[in-house]
């Protein structure tokens, strides 16, 4: 095989329009063995971005030795990306893992057992439930835990404590994905599939460096474009990525304006007559309110506000007009920027306008970042009520109280759930008490970490982590408790089309290191969370218990799971649910009918209003709903809060990078991706670097009204006037002594009035020059990061 460092996305296989994509097996082993020296390989999928690629794990001596593609699952027939092939699977490289729990001992955090753990966060929590009730308790986890993790986690919040107070860090990624579905079509879920690379004609990315953040996936439209008559290829990115140098029209616009953009292309839709009049007329609400709001935005206004070229708006427009499938993906330049809902609404909008749902190659898919994002807004744990049930609708609430056999009054229904944004703050007015953080590391991935750092540190604040390593937000805990990492548990998760995969342990974890259901279970058992019969709320003996328990849950719920079992999902590819009795092989695509989960009876959500945030309740729903109807959202575009200025003058802009997932927690531990991209850095144009006075690999200092960021620059293909800054990298130490912050230090404590999704994407920032480098800056020459021409130092 290839270096998969240096040729990310690996051999083409090209193939075209309504032909199967070809099957190619990626493998890696550990240095020096072979096939014959593997013991067995054990089922599972790759959890190091949304993908969800099928793969088995390589098992030797009880140790994880290596990993291949499953050449006949549905995502990726076989392909693994470099995270994947170099960052999922313990090896030699992850020795610092946490085997025992921690509690802090004046001052510093001591090994201990699990009793004594336990038994101090069961001390504390029953201390707050006594003293200042179910909302002195808050819950922070993640988009990377099992299915039947998240399930667990959200009974145990929602029917043992009763606290709002639940949100994972998906509202960081991609909690406008599910905010839009919910806004347009009634319900949370991917209309289209990976599948309609397959089958289009045209491909839209908005805001999506896929070919970063979702290797394989890039790989299988590489070999579309490769292949015979190769689909139209349209982005929107300031940043000069893979995927923009591939595209046909190449929509660099400036950091915060994309709904302006979105309003043009609506506009032109409508102003060409490119629309299905009979489909909108049937299956579509607000129409004219539609046409109103984007009728100004001609592509010149456009032009203006976006920095682009009218005459691209145009093609752009034209393509998504008139070719006969076109497949949209969205992501996090449009979910972490202002206007985020609206934005992601209006993409929604250009399908329904043209009746581009539920057929092949007409796909949609509002994308998430993590591997069991979906899982999380499924089952509850992100504040949501599970099986997609809607907190205003109290028939909905009976419902899940019956299900878990407990009174419904103690089901948090009577106000919104509580965002993650807003978890914190009320941390740091003092409300919540007791702080549950599950495998992820908000000291590095939340905006404006000086703030996040002052509120972990909170003397009031018990804080419990749960994780692999000691990251940097495990230094906070009072109590951190070692849990199990991939490979050594069992569960399911679902990835961003839908599909579920089941993950088998292959080896046991470390030491006394547990998975984080036991954890979850092991505190409802302590803290004695029954039913209204006295039975234990959660009486499960395992996952695949949890997921039986789910399946009932899901019943009759868009996410229908009951189809499926542990055993239906062993030895074959992975299966899009709905999976019911009637659709035991699982459902392709939503909406082939174009009836939409809209009536006021089965609805997740009754909407708001896109401007304010405010939710439009049951009254009003009802009285304007059309059941079974698309809702035509729409909003006009004002600038985002924080502009550029005379002491400000640059947008400052974060992402990602192909080799690192998230906060480095895996990646930065494997010797392959961490010497691709071993340290952070931010990347300028030609222009604005000449204007700053630096060259490529020079130490510059970015500061926003909030913080600052000193790292090396690399002058490399962005649009002039825009800066921009991984945001995997925490604290490192530099040579020379120094400790350089992250680059969240500078973003703004700012959301989306809908998804509650903060504006990573929008600040004011300023460059200076701190000194000169002794070479280039280790960005990656293998990515949108490479160097701009003429800037080799």
């Amino acid at each position: 095989m290839t270096d998969r460092i240096a040729d990310i996305w690996g051999e083409r296989t090209p193939h075209g329009s309504g032909q199967a994509w070809p099957e190619r097996v990626d493998q890696v082993l550990a240095e020096g063995l072979t096939d014959g020296d593997v013991d067995r390989w054990v089922q599972s999928a790759c959890v190091l971005c949304s993908n969800g690629c099928g793969c088995d794990i390589a098992v030797k001596d009880g140790k994880m030795v290596g990993i291949r593609g499953r050449r006949e699952d549905r995502v990726n027939r076989g392909r693994l990306g470099p995270k994947g092939l170099y960052g999922s699977w313990q090896g030699e490289d992850h020795r610092d893992r946490l085997t025992r729990p921690l509690v802090r001992v004046d001052g510093e955090l001591v090994e201990t057992d699990w009793d004594t753990a336990m038994g101090r966060i069961v001390a504390r929590s029953r201390e707050l439930l006594a003293s200042k009730g179910p909302l002195s308790h808050g819950f922070y986890t993640s988009g990377q835990l099992f299915l039947e993790e998240y399930y667990a986690l959200g009974m145990l919040g929602k029917a043992g404590i009763g606290t709002p107070h639940m949100d994972g860090n998906t509202r960081l990624c991609t909690a406008t994905a599910a905010a839009a579905l919910k806004e347009s079509f009634g319900a949370d879920g991917q209309p289209g599939s990976y599948a309609d690379v397959d089958e289009c004609s045209a491909v839209f990315l908005y805001g999506h460096n896929m070919a970063e953040t979702q290797t394989v996936l890039w790989s299988r439209v590489l070999d579309r474009l490769d292949g015979p008559n190769p689909p139209k290829l349209v982005c929107v990115d300031p940043r000069d990525t893979e995927v923009a140098r591939r595209a046909d029209v190449h929509l660099a616009v400036h950091p915060g304006t994309n709904l302006a953009l979105m309003n043009g292309l609506v506009r032109e839709l409508f102003a060409n007559g490119w629309i299905d009049e009979a489909y909108i007329a049937e299956h579509t609400a607000n129409v004219d309110r539609l046409r109103s709001v984007v009728e100004p935005w001609t592509p010149e206004k456009v032009a203006e506000t976006c920095g682009v070229e009218a005459a691209d708006v145009r093609r752009a427009a034209e393509i998504f007009g008139t070719e006969s499938r076109v497949l949209s993906t969205v992501l996090q330049g449009f979910y972490q920027s202002a206007h985020a809902t609206a934005s992601a609404c209006q993409v929604n909008n250009l399908h329904l306008l043209r009746g581009m749902l539920g057929k092949p190659g007409c796909g949609l898919l509002q994308m998430n970042g993590q591997p069991t994002a979906q899982n999380n807004r499924e089952c509850g744990a992100d504040g949501d009520l599970p099986g997609f049930r809607n907190w205003e609708n109290p028939q909905h609430v009976r419902d899940l109280a019956r299900l878990w056999n407990v009174d419904p009054g103690i089901i948090p229904d009577w106000a919104p759930p509580t965002h993650a944004l807003q978890i914190f703050r009320y941390v740091e007015q003092g409300s919540i008490g007791l702080l549950w953080i599950s495998a992820t590391n908000p000291a590095v991935s939340m905006p404006q970490l000086e703030r996040i750092r002052h509120i972990l540190g909170r003397d009031s604040l018990f804080l419990v982590v749960q994780d692999i390593y000691l990251t940097e937000t495990a230094q906070y805990a009072d109590v951190v408790l070692p849990c199990a990492a991939w490979g050594e548990k069992t569960g399911t998760f679902t990835n961003a089309d839908r599909t579920v995969h089941l993950s088998e342990k292959a080896v046991d974890p470390p030491g006394e290191a547990r998975s984080d259901l036991d954890v979850f279970l092991d505190y409802a058992r302590r803290m004695g969370f029954k039913d209204k019969d006295g039975q234990p709320l959660l009486d499960w003996s395992g996952p695949e218990d949890g997921f039986e328990a789910w399946k009932e849950c899901s019943r009759g719920r868009p996410c229908d799971y009951t189809g499926l079992s542990y055993d239906k999902l062993r030895g074959s590819s992975g299966i899009q649910w709905p999976c019911t009795a009637e659709q035991p092989a699982g459902t392709e695509r939503l909406y082939t009918d174009a009836r939409f989960p809209t009536a006021p009876e089965y609805c997740e959500s009754f909407g708001h209003d896109i401007l304010t945030g405010a939710t439009t309740g049951e009254t009003q729903y009802k009285a304007t709903v059309e059941p079974g109807k698309a809702w035509l959202k729409a909003l006009d575009y004002t600038p985002p809060h924080e502009e550029p200025d005379a002491e400000y003058p640059l947008r400052y802009t974060t992402g990602r990078t192909a080799y690192h997932f998230h906060t480095r927690t895996k990646t930065g531990r494997s010797r392959r991706l961490n010497g691709a991209a071993p340290e952070p850095w931010m990347e300028m144009s030609v222009e604005d670097a000449a204007r700053a006075g630096c060259q490529e690999g020079d130490i510059a200092r970015v500061t926003s009204r909030r913080g600052s960021l000193e790292v090396p620059v690399r002058v490399g293909d962005i649009r002039p006037g825009t800066v921009f800054a991984p945001f995997h990298y925490g604290y490192w130490d530099t040579p020379d002594g120094g400790r350089h912050r992250a680059a969240n230090e500078l973003t703004v404590t700012e959301w989306d009035p809908v998804s509650k999704q903060p504006l990573f994407k929008n600040a004011a920032v300023r460059v200076e020059k701190l000194r000169s480098g002794d070479g280039p800056s280790k960005a990656p020459d293998t990515t949108a990061s490479r160097r701009a021409t003429g800037a080799q130092r």
